[in-house]
């Protein structure tokens, strides 16, 4: 809700929940707040709706399944415009992408996260900084279309 004010005339924000009672709290937040004009849920899992869509976006903010940011990331190229800038939260997962961890629990998402920063530090169509505040943050501008 808070970047709603940062859209231009006509703009809107999408945004993909899959916890139904999250999506209902959210709706109910974007009611009060008065931005159900700028803001409009897709109801589902992420990796099945991201496809569909064929719109394209300024800023894309990726803060999902860990495993799954370079499927997140490939989408992300798909629908950016041309100087845009791609988010990626919680990037460095507790500090576990940038040791050796190997624990079995996380290991998928550890490799993945790593697979993410790799992909967005290497293309050359990117210019890329990884903030390490939080759990880290990626943010990748886009230079030249991907």
């Amino acid at each position: 809700m808070c970047f709603t004010s940062f859209l231009s005339p006509n703009g809107r924000i999408d945004t993909i929940e899959r916890e139904k009672e999250r999506v209902e709290e959210a709706k109910e937040n974007i009611k009060r707040v008065g931005v159900e004009d700028e803001i409009q849920i897709y109801e589902g899992d992420a990796v099945e709706i991201l496809p569909t869509l064929s719109e394209q976006y300024d800023v894309v903010f990726i803060d999902a399944a860990k495993g799954k940011y370079p499927f997140f990331l490939k989408e992300a190229l798909r629908m950016i415009k041309p100087n845009g800038i791609i988010f990626a939260d919680n990037i460095l997962y507790k500090g576990y992408v940038l040791s050796d961890y190997n624990k079995h629990k996380q290991r998928t998402a550890v490799r993945n996260l790593r697979e993410y920063i790799k992909a967005v530090s290497e293309n050359p169509k990117l210019e890329t900084e990884i903030l390490e505040v939080g759990d880290g943050l990626a943010v990748s501008q886009i230079k030249e279309k991907c």
